[in-house]
């Protein structure tokens, strides 16, 4: 700020003298700068805590939206876009895109020259009843002819043609007596006692298998069950009744279970999932291998790797087909397959039916990132140079799991080129 300047007589300027305040204004002045200065820090803390609200409240709000953007991800979460498979998809769900068809000239149902299909006739000696068939009267003179196939000469084959029917269905009940026979030397009476066979149970061993058949084979509920033997059979059995009968076949196939499950370890190829499962009202999770001759089912309260090294042993010599759960990449120190349908999944399809990015932007999410999984043999494929993403270089010498899926990335890339 300029100080004010007068003119004076020699021509020069010079300054003018402010003029001095007296003690009593000095201390009004200071006082009133001393009341401004407190208001200023005041008002300067309670703009800081005001800020600083606002950030916490931007701090909640966006871990509300994030929250609410990770629900709604799940939400719009299906077979289409994620590896979820089809059978989770509900109404809402998008459109699968599929390669457009090209459509022949050929029309719908069973074409011209093809080998017909019919129901097959069952061989004699599986017929219970033969009913042999004649005209009333002649087709040309219009006469009656005998009834009795004894009576008539018949010309070539016989035109066959076979009902099935239920026979009349009905429970077969025996009923054992047992006798008080009186001993004709002391006189006592003694009490006959029931055979070993029936007497742990009030239902024969076919009816029991058929309750295990219906409600653990067919799934179907026990009331269920109890509804369709009182209708069809008439018998009359109650809900515990069922459940003992049902515990009881368990118990008897026991040592048949225990004898497929020594012999997963030896198999040459399995195929392995899980899903959730209710026993008691607890979470349990039931895992299926599937091989070449039979199915395993078992009831685990995990869902962990160590379920499969329970069944499995500590390394499987054979081939482990299943999907990119953790607990069998964990697992796995020997040869896997991994599920084409989950693969596949794994790439957003376009409009034509190709991937819309590239399969090498997605190998991190494909293949195991331990280098020790293996895959399944395959034919040997031309080289291919590495190419870097990210941090890290796939390399097909080093990762034999990189190797199964050049074929499809070199597809997929000719057809984005």
């Amino acid at each position: 700020m300029s100080a004010r300047v007068l003119q004076n007589p020699a021509g020069g300027r010079r300054p003018l003298k402010r003029p001095r305040l007296g003690s009593q204004q000095r201390l009004l002045n200071r006082q009133e700068l001393q009341r401004e200065n407190k208001q200023l820090r005041e008002e300067n803390e309670r703009l800081r805590r005001e800020v600083a609200e606002s950030e916490q409240r931007i701090a909640d709000q966006e871990k509300q939206i994030a929250d609410l953007e990770r629900q709604l991800a799940g939400r719009k979460k299906d077979s289409t876009n994620s590896s979820k498979p089809p059978s989770s998809d509900g109404p809402a769900a998008a459109r699968r895109l599929k390669p457009a068809r090209c459509r022949g000239r050929r029309k719908p149902g069973g074409q011209k020259g093809h080998p017909g299909r019919h129901r097959e006739l069952q061989p004699p000696e599986r017929v219970d009843e033969t009913v042999a068939v004649l005209p009333v009267s002649c087709r040309h003179c219009d006469q009656p002819l005998p009834q009795q196939l004894q009576q008539v000469e018949t010309r070539g084959e016989v035109h066959r043609y076979q009902v099935t029917e239920l026979p009349p269905l009905r429970a077969h009940i025996t009923e054992y007596q047992c006798h008080k026979v009186a001993c004709p030397h002391c006189g006592r009476a003694t009490r006959a006692e029931l055979p070993s066979a029936v007497r742990g149970s009030a239902f024969g061993p076919r009816l029991a298998g058929l309750i295990a058949y219906l409600t653990v084979g067919l799934r179907i509920p026990r009331r269920g069950v109890e509804q369709l033997l009182a209708t069809a059979l008439g018998i009359e059995i109650s809900g515990g009744s069922t459940q003992k009968l049902i515990e009881e076949s368990s118990e008897a196939l026991a040592a048949t279970c225990q004898e497929l499950e020594r012999q997963l370890p030896k198999e040459p190829v399995l195929n392995s999932d899980e899903t959730g499962w209710r026993s008691m009202g607890e979470r349990r999770w039931l895992w299926a291998l599937v091989a070449s001759s039979f199915v395993f089912f078992t009831v685990a309260a995990s869902r962990s790797s160590q379920v499969l090294v329970h069944l499995l042993g500590t390394v499987f010599p054979g081939i482990l087909c299943s999907d990119r759960f953790g607990a069998y990449l964990k697992y796995h120190k020997g040869r896997a397959q991994f599920c084409w349908a989950h693969l596949k999944r794994g790439y957003p399809l376009g409009p034509a039916g190709y991937p819309r990015v590239c399969p090498y932007d997605r190998c991190r999410t494909v293949l195991p990132r331990r280098p020790g999984a293996g895959c399944a043999p395959v034919p040997p494929l031309a080289p291919l140079p590495r190419r870097r993403i990210g941090s890290r270089r796939i390399n097909p010498k080093i990762n034999p799991a990189a190797k199964a899926l050049l074929p499809l990335m070199r597809a997929t890339s000719r057809q984005q080129r």
